[in-house]
């Protein structure tokens, strides 16, 4: 029986240039496995829950960090860590939206080390899952969670089709709410997704929860100046204030004049496979007030078509109670 005490035996490649990953990444396709900050990665590889021929570690890719000024916003790398995130002035200034949510991930030292794009980009929190089991995500025929045993208290409340795993990311809402573009590059180029089409759910994608495909490489987060210095609300609610994964968190952006919301994104997260924009809610509000009657007026809308499962039924007025305190905050 294999020791689970050192790292499993695989090929590492450390390349320097983004053009020499994306060769690497282009040849070994599917063998190979991205690394940013590996807080996620290492966890999977050391319980043997998941296996790869080949590591592509992205660390010493300076090109991959660091915030720049652009014409119509900012760009951030997808290397640059979490505590970079939080408190670079540009994004505290204009976006701190995201700076808030970053601020929150896990603890101070997997801040240091995690990165942006690892955070967005990182896999489901299931339990049943990451020990390995045979679920539905991990090519089998049952979700052990979706079971009147299952143990589902942080698990899914919409688009549980076949899968009731909850996102885990705290950015990931933010970066939604923000109307950020992902830029995703491979050997034969450059594409961009809208943040909220980067996610993937269980019912487009049973076995990924982005977009990327083999080959391909997350190289940068954009910006648009079109939220700039909007009205930011951020909450995360979790078992404990650091080191823990919500249980649901709400990332909002309002543009108010005289008190009247003119328009809005509110997103929350922990509650699906993929962060939840509320449109609905978007649209009810739009042209209200900024007012807790306003905020009490939707606050069930914001949570209509939830299927609580055995055990995460409390998410519901949790998530109400949230979208309310983002409103009239």
């Amino acid at each position: 029986m294999p020791s689970h005490d050192v790292m499993p035996n695989m090929e590492l490649y450390q390349p320097v240039q983004v053009e020499d990953a994306l060769q690497i990444a282009d040849r070994l396709a599917e063998r190979g496995w991205l690394v940013g900050g590996g807080q996620d990665t290492y966890g999977w590889l050391k319980d043997r829950a998941k296996t790869a021929d080949a590591m592509i570690d992205l660390s010493g890719i300076e090109a991959l960090r660091g915030v720049r000024e652009t014409a119509d916003g900012i760009e951030i790398g997808a290397l640059t860590t979490l505590t970079e995130v939080a408190n670079n002035p540009v994004i505290q200034q204009r976006y701190s939206l995201l700076s808030k949510a970053a601020s929150v991930v896990a603890s101070p030292q997997i801040r240091n080390i995690g990165t942006l794009g690892g955070n967005v980009s990182q896999d489901v929190r299931c339990w049943y899952y990451r020990r390995g089991l045979s679920c539905y995500r991990a090519g089998g025929n049952l979700c052990y969670a979706d079971t009147p045993q299952g143990m589902n208290r942080e698990h899914s409340l919409f688009e549980t089709s076949r899968c009731v795993a909850a996102s885990a990311s705290d950015t990931a809402p933010a970066l939604v709410a923000l109307d950020a573009t992902m830029v995703i590059r491979s050997v034969t180029g450059e594409r961009t997704l809208s943040a909220q089409d980067y996610f993937v759910g269980p019912a487009i994608d049973i076995e990924n929860t982005t977009a990327l495909r083999p080959g391909e490489i997350l190289t940068a987060v954009r910006i648009p100046a079109t939220w700039a210095n909007a009205d930011f609300y951020f909450e995360k609610v979790s078992d404990r204030n650091v080191w823990d994964f919500s249980l649901v968190n709400v990332a909002a952006a309002f543009k108010v004049s005289g008190g009247t919301i003119s328009d809005s994104r509110i997103v929350c997260g922990a509650v699906q496979a993929t962060p939840r924009r509320l449109v609905a809610v978007e649209e009810a509000i739009r042209g209200q007030a900024r007012s807790s009657a306003t905020a009490a007026s939707v606050a069930t809308l914001a949570t209509t078509g939830a299927r609580a499962l055995a055990h995460n039924g409390y998410k519901i007025p949790l998530m109400q109670n949230l979208v309310k305190r983002a409103i009239t905050a």
